[in-house]
């Protein structure tokens, strides 16, 4: 991962907090205050009592390699599929690693030919074993261009879901067309 066109997850860390920005308290938001795109939920989960407009750049840091890069194994996708890896990165820092690891999962299923390249997967939001030997065999059958349709079939997965969020709830109407145009196809 040390090719420019494959950043490296401090690369992809300082992008994502530079897309987030500083201290965010949107009253229409669910998430509630954010900094760095860090909820207060999950910064006080990991730790810190203080305000969230005080929150530190480095746990910041610390929070999205271990709870979004290491822990759900995007760092095991990244060694098979670099820019996949930083999609399933992004796509998690925002929707949660199990949606993002869901998405590839059910990707992966919709492209077996009907079983024909290899077994289905149950989309259980893990990357596991099973899930990696079966990315592995997806991209033997279908080389390096595999890699460019998964990421299409997530970026469609991803859009779907931000469309279902915001017609099912009015106020995320507000967030649509940032979530389109920084999230989508970036």
């Amino acid at each position: 991962m040390t090719d420019s066109a494959c950043p490296t997850i401090d690369a992809l860390i300082d992008a994502l907090i530079d897309r987030e920005g500083g201290y965010v308290a949107n009253s229409a938001d669910r998430g509630g205050a954010t900094r760095f795109g860090i909820t207060e939920a999950v910064a006080r989960a990991h730790g810190f009592g203080g305000a969230m407009s005080e929150f530190p750049r480095a746990e910041a840091v610390a929070i999205y390699r271990r709870l979004y890069w290491l822990r759900p194994g995007f760092d095991a996708v990244a060694i098979r599929a670099p820019r996949l890896a930083a999609e399933l990165f992004d796509t998690g820092a925002n929707m949660g690693p199990a949606v993002a690891a869901t998405f590839l999962q059910r990707a992966l299923t919709a492209l077996n030919r009907n079983a024909r390249d290899y077994s289905d997967l149950v989309p259980d939001g893990r990357i596991g074993v099973t899930t990696l030997a079966t990315l592995d065999a997806f991209l033997a059958t279908r080389g390096v261009a595999g890699e460019t349709i998964l990421l299409r079939a997530l970026d469609a997965l991803q859009g779907e879901r931000y469309l279902r969020l915001a017609e099912r709830r009015p106020a995320n109407e507000a967030f649509l067309y940032g979530w389109l145009a920084n999230r989508v196809g970036t």
